[in-house]
């Protein structure tokens, strides 16, 4: 077998929950516009740009090489049969081919799970669209990337002038598999720098590499997985004060009366968005300015994040007051936040996240984003130990338990329990930096990036914005059991952000009064 990269406990997990109600791929809506004297095929021009540059993200060309019987995580490998006319496809819309109706055809799309027998992305290009423009919606697996990461490929891919740059062509040369005897020499040499260290020294702990074969024989995954067991409790070892820093931060925010109050408020009501899914998503974008969102948030005196929380709140609280079923309680979000450090391109999943109340039980808009700013902040207060943490349990590994996890969430998503257990948070709300400066593909400026994000069984409804020059780019994709037409949802957005500006607008007598 080909030597490979084996995936984290937490990249893999996206593999394992999977199931056909609850696909877990990400993605995004992506709108180009074609120069006026354009003459070319763009969808040629595009797939051949993409084809020059797959080295530069080297998980575009990998596959899934699962562990015999499952018994541990599978490995990434190179497509030894790549065919690049399987990941990129010429698609069509219907009249009228506008935007709306791309977006239920990315919503129908979206619902499709990837083929597992080759890696794990696909993009599909619109062409014909209204004033020249062409739709490109992309979908990878989670298990290969997160928000971040996804990010970082957007530069990778994409040009910063409408003259594609000139990429170097990968340099020749391959590492070649590790022999058995050379395997047993590393060992011994990896053994021996561990022995010959203090105890105390932490950083060498951490640092500690035994040698892997790399390979997929039952014989090599048990090898490979007694290296990982030994690293992994070396590496502990090394950050037992760490750990123990974190587990009394948490214990001493329990102990707080106050930090019990916080915690009581992320408790999350049961609403019509926290049923079970069907394998059927609905799925709208709509924009705002960035400027004017990161100015509310500084004169709110919080982040701009705060603000994203406080409009999907407001969408959320319009949408059940009009259904009549908005709790007394407050609704909760799942808030990702990215671990991943400046710089970091890897494609791999760095992320952990927190629950916080989104003050949906507030009528006053100004007010519901002051109490989303000291909620968030709670949240993060009591979320803060937990980082530290989440290195040491991400990647935890026993064998036998990717079929184990598997089977737990087939029979999950087939009792229907999400509709009798509480929900973990009410709805998810992400918000992924984007690129500042205008992008081009093939010639065609990028007018949009509209995310299309995971909707799951308990949490049907996920918001995921990202920024974008001086936008803001809002993905709405929920279970089309729970919202037919999320669009509904979607143009409720311009309103409350609108609300929002004028709640903190000065009245006209204080500016007459401020220019006399």
């Amino acid at each position: 077998m080909a030597d490979g990269k084996k995936l984290s406990s937490l990249d893999a997990s996206f593999l394992y929950l999977e199931t056909p109600e609850m696909p877990m791929h990400v993605g995004s809506m992506a709108i180009f516009r074609l120069p006026d004297d354009h003459k070319g095929d763009f969808f040629e021009d595009f797939k051949a740009m993409i084809v020059s540059r797959l080295h530069i993200a080297p998980i575009l060309k990998a596959r899934l090489e699962k562990a015999p019987l499952d018994i541990d995580h599978p490995s990434w490998v190179e497509d030894d049969q790549f065919d690049i006319d399987r990941h990129i496809f010429r698609a069509s819309l219907p009249q009228p081919r506008d935007r709306a109706t791309l977006e239920r055809i990315v919503g129908w799309m979206h619902a499709k799970l990837l083929n597992r027998a080759r890696p794990l992305w696909e993009f599909y290009v619109f062409e014909g669209m209204k004033d020249n423009e062409v739709g490109l919606y992309s979908k990878m697996h989670h298990a290969a990337i997160d928000g971040g990461a996804g990010a970082a490929l957007t530069n990778m891919i994409y040009d910063i002038s409408p003259i594609p740059r000139k990429v170097d062509p990968p340099t020749a040369g391959s590492r070649p598999g590790q022999e058995p005897r050379d395997i047993a020499a590393n060992l011994l040499d990896s053994y021996q720098q561990l022995f010959s260290q203090p105890l105390e020294a932490s950083q060498a702990a951490k640092n500690l590499q035994l040698p892997r074969t790399g390979k997929s024989d039952i014989g090599s995954i048990l090898f490979d997985n007694a290296m990982y067991q030994i690293e992994s409790a070396v590496r502990f070892a090394g950050n037992i004060p760490t750990v123990l820093k974190s587990v009394s931060d948490v214990l001493g925010k329990v102990a707080d009366p106050k930090s019990r109050e916080s915690l009581a408020s992320m408790m999350s009501p049961p609403t019509m968005l926290n049923k079970t899914i069907s394998s059927e998503r609905s799925f709208a974008g709509v924009s705002i300015p960035l400027s004017r969102a990161k100015a509310l948030a500084k004169q709110a005196g919080g982040k701009l994040n705060d603000v994203v929380l406080a409009l999907a709140s407001g969408v959320v609280r319009r949408y059940l007051l009009q259904y009549g079923t908005l709790p007394a309680k407050s609704l909760t979000a799942a808030v990702p936040i990215s671990l991943r450090e400046e710089g970091n391109t890897e494609a791999n999943n760095q992320v952990f996240g927190m629950i916080c109340s989104i003050a949906t039980n507030i009528e006053d808009p100004k007010a519901r984003l002051e109490a989303i700013i000291a909620q968030s902040t709670k949240s993060k207060e009591m979320s803060h130990p937990l980082r530290a943490l989440m290195p040491q349990v991400s990647n935890i590994s026993m064998l036998g338990a990717p079929i184990m996890v598997q089977i737990l969430a087939l029979l999950y998503s087939r009792s229907n329990l999400s509709d009798v257990l509480p929900p973990a948070a009410n709805i998810t709300v992400s918000n992924v930096p984007g690129p500042r400066q205008t992008l081009y593909a093939a010639g065609a400026e990028l007018l949009h990036i509209f995310p299309v994000s995971i909707s799951t069984h308990g949490q049907a409804l996920n918001i995921t914005v990202q920024s974008y020059r001086d936008q803001l780019d809002f993905g709405f994709i929920v279970g089309a059991n729970i919202i037919p037409h999320v669009q509904v949802m979607c143009d409720m957005l311009p309103e409350e952000f609108a609300a929002l500006e004028v709640a903190y607008t000065p009245p006209a007598t204080d500016i007459k009064g401020a220019a006399e």
